[in-house]
């Protein structure tokens, strides 16, 4: 089956994580997309377990990418982004604003040489407002956007940081559909665009809890769910307690500890320790499965992250695949989550290593030959990193 975005060219010049993620759906989803590192590479190079010289973080975002190492410093390399973006179709970068303008890769120039050209910009706080220069990794915008101190209000917990970096790939998320969005009305109108993307514009925009903090309504929500410890470890319910305290008394047979002279923070407790007792006598899974079923209680486990593979959807759905390691054996990568009824998605090959298509790019894209290919690496606006130097 043919993939849904097949013939696109995409010129990803972003690092990290935000524009590599849009970067790599879009390759997900069949576009050629080339990754444009600067001599120094991608940061994250650096991060995750590193076999075959690359690194489990760098891996996961930007497999199925093809890559070229420019040195924006060179003399030629601005001749050399040119004629590629005459080529292409889409250009990512996240760039603090001002960069690209010092490089000479921004909007305004890159659409005199191709109006066509969509390109996506994300920053932490947009382009060109008060904020704009201030540098910004996802932990900052969560810590701007309210998520930080919304956890520890709710939990009593001391600040922190969330494991995960939900500003980054939100607004990854939020590049990817705007991309799209401008390549359909590239086919109506012909002309390309600008997409000016804030990291926390999409974490606002995305927060389904953020209307409580903005009203000060959070009494007026549902109640938070609650882990419980079972015979079988942990699991979340994801329902009112109130009704799940009735159900257990009512079916289970859990006695009430409370009376109704009892105080109400000192019958939550008590009713609380209670229903805690109680989950640790449900030693089978069956046993929990059969009361979540018969009280209509969706629940879950609480899985330590190395067990996540083993999660039966997950499994049937192939989210797991292992892919070429660079090393002569496979590593496991979680999937796009694409499926169409009637076209392919998914990874179209390994991550690549620094500089590693200089020569195929170019002529792929460029019809430029060896000769040239030399040239450039002579004069230093192309390199390429060995393998072997990611390995020392």
């Amino acid at each position: 089956m043919e993939y849904p975005l097949t013939g696109l060219k995409v010129l990803d010049f972003s690092r990290v994580l935000a524009g590599p993620f849009a970067g790599r759906m879009l390759s997900d989803l069949g576009a050629d997309v080339v990754k444009v590192e600067p001599p120094e590479g991608d940061i994250s190079h650096h991060w995750g377990k590193s076999i075959g010289g690359l690194t489990g973080y760098y891996n996961q975002w930007n497999m199925g990418k093809r890559d070229i190492c420019i040195d924006m410093q060179a003399a030629g390399a601005n001749d050399l982004v040119g004629e590629l973006v005459q080529q292409a179709d889409i250009f990512i970068e996240n760039y603090r604003p001002g960069v690209t303008q010092r490089l000479g890769i921004d909007y305004e120039t890159l659409s005199r040489i191709n109006p066509k050209l969509i390109m996506l910009s994300i920053s932490g706080f947009g382009q060109g407002g008060s904020e704009s220069r201030r540098p910004a990794y996802a932990p900052v915008v969560h810590a701007e956007a309210g998520l930080i101190a919304r956890r520890t209000h709710r939990t009593g917990d001391p600040y922190a940081d969330y494991p995960i970096s939900i500003a980054d790939t939100n607004a990854g998320l939020h590049g990817l559909t705007a991309i799209l969005a401008a390549v359909y009305m590239r086919s109506r109108t012909g002309k390309g665009q600008y997409i000016d993307m804030a990291m926390i514009d999409a974490t606002v925009s995305t927060d389904d809890q953020l209307q409580y903090d903005l009203e000060d309504s959070h009494a007026t929500g549902p109640l938070p769910n609650d882990v419980w410890i079972t015979g079988i470890g942990p699991v979340i319910l994801s329902t009112d307690y109130r009704h799940f305290w009735r159900c257990i008394v009512k079916s289970r047979g859990v006695k009430d500890p409370s009376t109704k002279d009892t105080p109400l923070e000192e019958k939550i407790a008590l009713r609380r320790k209670a229903t805690a007792e109680f989950m640790l006598t449900l030693t089978s899974r069956e046993q929990v499965t059969d009361m979540m079923n018969e009280f209509n209680i969706p629940w879950g486990d609480v899985r330590e992250g190395p067990t996540v593979e083993e999660q039966p959807t997950l499994q049937e759905r192939g989210i797991f695949v292992e892919v070429d390691d660079r090393a002569g054996g496979t590593r496991v990568v979680a999937q796009s989550p694409y499926n169409f009824s009637d076209a392919a998605s998914g990874i179209q090959g390994p991550a690549p290593y620094q500089g590693e298509h200089n020569a195929e790019v170019l002529g792929d894209w460029l019809g430029a030959d060896q000769g040239k290919v030399d040239e450039l690496r002579q004069n230093g606006v192309l390199l390429t990193t060995e393998k072997a130097d990611y390995e020392l």
